[in-house]
């Protein structure tokens, strides 16, 4: 499998290596909830989900949540973070491949903000056919989308991970004919890492 693998995860777990962890849900799942585009009740997936800030914050706010991470130390982590705080009752989270992992039911939403960059771009293809089957019609999927272009890029290196999310490229992998996308721009949150993630609402078809 190209890219890294579940040890290269597992060891940064293990180790607390793991920079692009904010130590709480992004700013911007928390700006979706308040507008009310995620509401109680609903079952929301979170492909990578870590140590879980996005699923505690979820599920404090009544959203049927399932956490799903290729590295069993994540999975512990964040299991033991949605304990602590009294969250296991609205939400899971199960150590999976996101690659072959398969829904029991249709899903309202998907939180997509660590995997996409994570995966190597081999997979790509194959994870956004899964996101699209996961997904009921009308469904949305709420995209945080890495922007970390390396100058490497300009010679066809890929660099990652976090992989850069060219915006022409998730195009490609999302197209118009199986989901609706709002118009630009996008607005866009600066990581402590020096990136960026822009934050797109995409609609299954």
């Amino acid at each position: 499998m190209a890219g890294p693998t579940q040890e290269f995860w597992q060891q940064r777990f293990v180790s607390g290596q793991i920079p692009w962890d904010r130590g709480e849900a992004q700013p911007q799942l928390k700006q979706w909830l308040a507008q009310g585009l995620i509401t109680p009740g609903q079952s929301l997936l979170v492909p990578g989900c870590g140590r879980g800030h996005e699923l505690l914050l979820l599920a404090k706010a009544g959203v049927k949540v399932l956490g799903l991470d290729y590295a069993p130390a994540a999975v512990d982590l964040a299991r033991t973070q949605l304990a602590a705080h009294d969250a296991s009752g609205l939400a899971r989270v199960e150590q999976a491949n996101v690659l072959t992992w398969q829904a029991e039911a249709a899903l309202d939403a998907i939180y997509e903000q660590t995997c996409l960059c994570a995966l190597h771009p081999d997979h790509w293809r194959r994870y956004a056919d899964q996101l699209h089957s996961w997904l009921k019609p009308g469904g949305r999927l709420f995209a945080l989308l890495m922007q970390a272009r390396r100058e490497s890029a300009g010679v066809g290196v890929l660099e990652g991970p976090p992989y850069h999310c060219d915006i022409q490229a998730v195009r490609a992998l999302f197209p118009i004919d199986r989901w609706d996308w709002p118009a630009p721009p996008y607005a866009a949150h600066a990581h402590a890492q020096g990136w960026t993630e822009l934050a797109v609402v995409l609609t299954r078809r």
